[in-house]
């Protein structure tokens, strides 16, 4: 229950630590993210509390991981602020990017414990 609720408050704590302008926003995208839990279905028993999600989901492997990494830092070069002040699609991209890996980093807890 603990896990889940990681899954929650920690895109909160980074949403309103460092993107306080957008902080409502990008809670919302880093929690849509979640649907990368969709993986799961794929899997016999569908949740296995003892086994270690990173390499075993497909959506949770090295070469998945790699693409969130992107995700998250390519549109940084990209972003700029726009007269009206809203975010623009590259900070949308770039939460999902931090989102999944934020995901993957709380997963990856649950391998080490």
């Amino acid at each position: 229950m603990i896990h889940i609720a990681l899954h929650v408050v920690v895109p909160l704590l980074v949403a309103g630590t460092l993107y306080r302008r957008y902080w409502k926003r990008a809670a919302i995208v880093q929690w849509a993210t979640m649907v990368v839990d969709v993986d799961h279905l794929l899997a016999t028993p569908i949740y296995d509390p003892a086994r270690c999600s990173i390499g075993f989901h497909p959506l949770h492997t090295g070469l998945a991981i790699a693409v969130y990494v992107l995700l998250f830092a390519v549109p940084l070069v990209f972003m700029r602020r726009t007269e009206d002040d809203a975010p623009t699609v590259a900070h949308m991209v770039h939460w999902v990017g931090l989102g999944l890996l934020i995901h993957m980093a709380l997963d990856g807890l649950d391998c080490v414990m």
